[in-house]
């Protein structure tokens, strides 16, 4: 993931997909820089334990990768504001799986997919009467996937009706509007010029648009320089905090003026309801796209995963409202499926099918 390394057993029974064994532990590269050896020897720690119950993996990745044809993944770019040096070409199944047989675990198989493309798997796993499937994340990073027939990906120059999952990376959309702290945000980032759409709705980055604006703020005389202080002793904090604000939780503890108070609340309330706006926009784009939905009986179901969706209050509120609004104005139905947890279900329903 992009903030936490979760590894588990899936166990595929009558009853659907049964966890176990699961972990979690923060990703490394956050803090400092790390070496791509690092990263998968820290991975093939995690998954070490489990290797006397399976010979398959099921490796989702939440970064930019190309999937080769064998299921493997090759390293486009580390983003999410994590440095990891030497990874850009390299190929992620196959470096752990040669880590893993070094330490001596041999003849085990990889197949590596995006952590959207694992959350549209896990849902098709319960999935009844929809009429397709969407994958959406929303969490530290932003991201969408759909099912699409061969012949409508130009690039390819296939006449097929044969569909596949596609992972659109669409947290680099520029079609956006953007305004100065945007940028400002986007020339301090480790990617600058690059996921406009993933800087102005993903978890990551709120907390530190809603810092700059609240500098900003105290320039212009809009709240005074205490409050922007009492912000900036917080130092770098996320979206938690700030839905902590926005439902008008934790702001007392900043000892600033009722004024400023209802200021922050607003600031917080409003970078969620343009985050949840831009995710509305991509998703109903994706309905034109796929012709899905159209029928109340048989909806699209949103596949949906991430800290945004999952435990932002605001968030959330504000992306279901919207969805429902364009869909009304469509003609279209959806139905939302948000798990506790989707991305290992998901990658374990892709190691079986490889």
């Amino acid at each position: 993931g992009g903030t936490n390394l979760r590894t588990g057993l899936v166990r595929f029974t009558e009853r659907g997909a049964v966890l176990s064994d699961v972990k979690k532990s923060k990703m490394p590269g956050a803090r400092q820089p790390v070496s791509w050896q690092t990263l998968i020897a820290f991975i093939a720690d995690a998954v070490e334990p489990l290797l006397a119950y399976t010979d398959r993996i099921g490796f989702c990745f939440s970064y930019s990768a190309e999937i080769t044809p064998d299921g493997d993944g090759r390293v486009i770019a580390i983003d999410k504001e994590l440095t990891v040096t030497g990874s850009a070409g390299e190929l992620v199944g196959r470096s752990l799986i040669e880590e893993l047989a070094r330490r001596g675990h041999r003849g085990k198989r990889c197949v590596v997919l995006n952590d959207t493309t694992a959350v549209l798997l896990a849902g098709a796993a319960r999935c009844e009467n929809a009429s397709g499937l969407i994958g959406q994340v929303s969490g530290t990073g932003t991201n969408t996937c759909c099912v699409l027939p061969l012949r409508q990906i130009g690039k390819l120059g296939v006449d097929s009706g044969e569909r596949i999952v596609v992972n659109l990376e669409s947290g680099a959309y520029d079609g956006l509007p953007r305004g100065d702290l945007d940028r400002t945000l986007d020339l301090a980032s480790k990617n600058p010029g690059k996921k406009w759409m993933e800087k102005l709705s993903a978890g990551v980055y709120l907390g530190e648009l809603a810092r700059l604006a609240v500098k900003a703020a105290a320039a212009e005389g809009l709240i005074g320089a205490d409050c922007a202080q009492a912000v900036a002793a917080l130092g770098g904090f996320d979206a938690g905090t700030l839905d902590a604000w926005a439902e008008g939780e934790e702001l007392d503890t900043l000892g600033v003026s009722e004024k400023e108070t209802a200021f922050l609340q607003r600031l917080a309330r409003a970078l969620f309801a343009r985050s949840a706006r831009a995710m509305c926009i991509n998703l109903l784009a994706i309905l034109l796209l796929t012709g899905e939905g159209r029928d109340g009986a048989a909806p699209a179901l949103i596949c949906a995963e991430g800290s945004l969706v999952k435990k932002g209050r605001c968030y959330r509120a504000a992306l279901e409202r919207d969805v429902a609004d364009g869909c009304a104005a469509l003609g279209r139905f959806v139905r939302w499926n948000v798990s506790e947890e989707t991305t290992l279900p998901g990658a374990a329903v892709a190691a079986v099918l490889a």
